[in-house]
């Protein structure tokens, strides 16, 4: 069922949110083994959060996701529970706090049911990189175990293989839209600082959104009403007021102009790329749209940018990783040896890559030839996003360059790694909303999805675009259950 399906049954009392808690709580536990989407479970918050959930109920009250088991990526701060960000370096770390966006889910009636896997501090397009070992898509052709996506793949995993009725992500350079596509699911992140950052552990701060995936356009557009509001404690929260996303996925698109960006039509892109792509574009004439050409001139420019700005902000924000206040600690022979040992155990190779190549870039000798520049660049990027919505209300594009592949196939290539977020970088530098709708299958039989983009804080037009390509396509593929 989705989302709003049963939060329908458990408001009539055809169901119980204990008895809902359980059941997912036994199926995320027993699919555990194969998947390995969940970090780490607390079955007595779980049972105790429902049956909270039940008294409401009983009393004709509740929130708008009242007794639905939610999913949360382990960047979240839960009060209590191990928040390890996928790394070493933060095992056995237990907040005292909550997150905002994690709070906000538990005052709408989530019922909190894990943390799921996600590649170490987001750093990762594969879901490779946890210190859990990967997590694995619920899709799959033959024997072989193809990933689910990265960061947030054992958030799209666990929604996929339905064992919860949603999940947390975030998206720094597409981190929900692409696993969300490689499951069959509906990814989406929101204007930069309209979900709240506080709490959630921080890879690149000024690229990082925290958003929901979901199995519906309308059950995530429910997850980001709830998870969305202005938060006091965090500088860059939107102090916007928060729409009704769920009602804008009920809108009609006629009349609305949709780009198409020529830059994304680029060398080498597979060929059922392209016609999904033409097919989504025919889905919304049908809807009553109207297309229009639009030109992104500085598209070519983005992945190097993020690759410049995400480390950068990344080698900062990590820094406070040492072993002294919290997490795990080397002792060396003297500070700076227990530092080093610290953090050279603490830390994953892409980590301490993607730190060395932040120091890099931020060291006195080539700050203005690559952060300086990168900066400007990304000025350009959101410049051009600008100029294509005065001739547009939404551009569709692909969400990514493939469909998911084999575990361990690029996890030697980190080039073809960073390849996997050519679609969905560039909303990222411009901090503008996006989601992944999935629309069909490749000829191997896994889900590809296309992308929504709108101009900042105009979410409720993503939603209702997003909704009216879902209802075209008729996707209602879900993988072959094997775990």
């Amino acid at each position: 069922m989705s989302l709003t399906e049963i939060t329908a049954k458990l408001k009539s009392r055809e169901v119980s949110a204990t008895e809902l808690a359980d059941a997912a709580l036994s199926a995320s536990e027993a699919a555990n083994g194969a998947l390995n989407a969940f970090s780490s479970f607390d079955a007595d918050k779980t049972m105790a959060m429902a049956r909270a959930s039940d008294d409401r109920l009983a009393k004709g009250e509740g929130g708008l996701i009242e007794g639905a088991p939610i999913a949360m990526k382990d960047l979240f701060a839960v009060e209590g529970v191990e928040t390890a960000a996928s790394s070493n370096i933060l095992k056995g770390f237990k907040p005292t706090y909550e997150s905002t966006v994690s709070a906000k889910l538990w005052e709408a009636g989530g019922v909190f049911l894990g943390k799921t896997s996600m590649d170490e501090f987001a750093m990762g397009s594969s879901n490779e990189t946890s210190n859990q070992g990967p997590a694995v898509n619920p899709w799959r052709t033959g024997d072989a175990k193809l990933t689910p996506g990265g960061s947030s793949g054992g958030s799209a995993a666990a929604v996929a293989a339905d064992l919860c009725f949603g999940a947390t992500g975030t998206d720094t350079g597409g981190s929900i839209r692409q696993p969300a596509a490689f499951t069959g699911t509906v990814g989406v992140k929101g204007t930069y600082g309209r979900c709240s950052r506080w709490g959630a552990v921080a890879f690149a701060s000024s690229l990082d959104h925290p958003g929901p995936i979901a199995k519906t356009v309308r059950d995530a557009a429910v997850l980001m009403q709830a998870m969305s509001g202005h938060d006091p404690k965090e500088s860059t929260s939107l102090p916007n007021a928060v729409p009704d996303f769920a009602a804008a996925a009920e809108r009609a698109v006629k009349g609305m102009r949709i780009g198409v960006p020529k830059e994304y039509r680029m060398d080498g892109m597979p060929e059922e790329i392209e016609t999904l792509w033409s097919q989504g574009v025919d889905m919304l004439k049908d809807a009553g749209c109207e297309i229009v050409d639009v030109s992104l001139p500085h598209t070519k420019y983005a992945l190097p940018t993020y690759y410049i700005i995400a480390p950068a902000e990344a080698s900062s924000n990590l820094a406070r990783y040492d072993g002294m206040r919290y997490g795990n600690r080397v002792e060396g022979k003297d500070l700076t040896d227990t530092y080093e040992q610290t953090r050279a155990a603490g830390f994953g190779k892409e980590v301490q890559r993607r730190i060395l190549i932040g120091t890099y870039v931020l060291s006195a000798g080539y700050y203005d030839a690559y952060y300086l520049r990168a900066l400007k660049v990304r000025r350009r990027i959101l410049e051009d996003f600008k100029t294509a919505f005065e001739q547009c209300d939404a551009l569709l594009t692909p969400s990514t360059p493939s469909a998911a592949f084999e575990i361990g196939s690029r996890s030697n290539d980190p080039i073809a790694m960073y390849l996997n977020d050519i679609f969905t970088v560039t909303a990222n530098i411009a901090g503008i909303p996006a989601m992944s709708v999935p629309v069909g299958l490749d000829k191997d039989g896994l889900p590809l999805g296309l992308q929504v983009i709108t101009p900042a804080l105009d979410e409720e037009s993503m939603f209702a675009v997003g909704a009216a390509l879902e209802a075209q396509a008729g996707f209602t593929g879900k993988p072959k259950k094997w775990w």
